[in-house]
C-alpha cells in the first residue's frame, strides 16, 4: 500500500490494505461504503454461503459487527451469547467465527499454554484481518482518531495483529495471545519450537509487566516491546515475522 498508493503508516493502520478502496480515501463515506458493500455484505452473503450452508445469516453478520468492534479484546462466547438475539450456542458461534476466519474477515486467536488441549479450549481474543473492517463500521474519521493517541493505539494492536495473522496463512507462524491474572501478552508467535512474546505500546507507555510474567512461566526465546523501545511499529508493519526468529 505504501509503494503502489503512498500510504503513510498512520492512514495504512486506519484504511487498511485494499487495493480497491485506496483510492477512496479522500471520501470516507464512499470508502466506507465500498468496504461494506464489496467486502463485508460481499465475504458473507456469497463466499460464504457457498462454503457451506448457514442456517441464520443475518446473525453471522451481526455476530461479525459485533467481533470486528471487539477486536483486540477477548471475549468469551457466553459474554457474546448474551449480546446477541436467536444465537442457539457456543457450538453455533465458534463455527461462525471459523468461518469468518476462511473467508479473511476475523478470526479468534487461542490462548497460548503449554498443552493443546488448554489452547483449544481457551476464550478467544477476535482479531480482524483487515483493520479497515473496523474502521468502515465507526462514526468516527480517520483525522479524529489519528488525533487522539489513546483511540489511535487500538488501530496500531489491530494493525500488528492483522499483519500476524496473514502471515500465518503463508508462513509456518502459530499466532496466540497470553494472559493470566492481570498480566497479559498481546502476541505470542511460535515457529519450529521457538516461541517470541510481543507486546504493542504505540503511546507513551513502555512499561509492559505481562511479559515479565510471561517470561518466568514460559522462558520464551524472544520477548520484543513494539512501540518506541525495540522496534517501532511502524517498522514492524514493514517486517516479515519470520525475519523475527532468525
Amino acid at each position: 500500500m505504501k509503494e503502489a498508493f503512498g500510504f503513510t503508516p498512520d492512514q495504512y493502520v486506519w484504511f487498511g490494505g485494499y487495493p480497491g478502496a485506496a483510492t477512496l480515501i479522500d471520501d470516507e463515506l464512499r470508502w466506507r461504503r465500498y468496504i461494506t458493500d464489496s467486502i463485508i455484505e460481499t465475504s458473507i452473503s456469497k463466499d460464504i454461503l457457498m462454503l457451506t450452508r448457514v442456517d441464520k445469516p443475518a446473525l453471522m453478520k451481526r455476530l461479525f459487527e459485533l467481533e470486528c468492534g471487539s477486536s483486540g479484546q477477548i471475549l468469551s462466547y457466553t459474554k457474546i451469547l448474551g449480546q446477541l438475539q436467536d444465537a442457539g450456542n457456543t457450538t453455533t458461534l465458534t463455527h461462525h467465527l471459523r468461518l469468518l476466519d476462511t473467508a479473511g474477515l476475523l478470526a479468534g486467536l487461542e490462548k497460548f499454554s503449554a498443552e493443546m488441549v488448554r489452547r483449544r479450549g481457551s476464550i478467544p481474543k477476535f482479531q480482524v484481518h483487515n483493520t479497515a473492517l473496523i474502521s468502515a463500521q465507526q462514526q468516527h474519521s480517520f483525522q479524529e482518531i489519528a488525533s487522539n493517541p489513546a483511540q489511535c493505539g487500538r488501530w496500531v494492536e489491530s494493525a500488528i495483529g492483522a499483519h500476524l495473522l496473514n502471515h500465518t496463512r503463508t508462513d509456518a507462524i502459530n499466532l496466540f495471545y497470553w494472559r493470566q491474572g492481570n498480566h497479559e501478552v498481546d502476541f505470542v508467535l511460535e515457529h519450529k519450537g521457538k516461541v517470541i512474546g510481543l507486546e504493542i505500546k504505540s503511546g507513551h507507555t513502555q512499561h509492559a509487566s505481562g511479559m515479565a510474567a510471561f517470561v518466568r512461566q514460559f522462558k520464551p526465546d524472544k520477548v520484543l516491546l513494539v512501540g518506541n523501545s525495540d522496534i517501532p511499529w511502524q517498522e514492524f508493519l514493514e517486517l516479515e515475522p519470520l525475519e523475527l526468529f532468525g
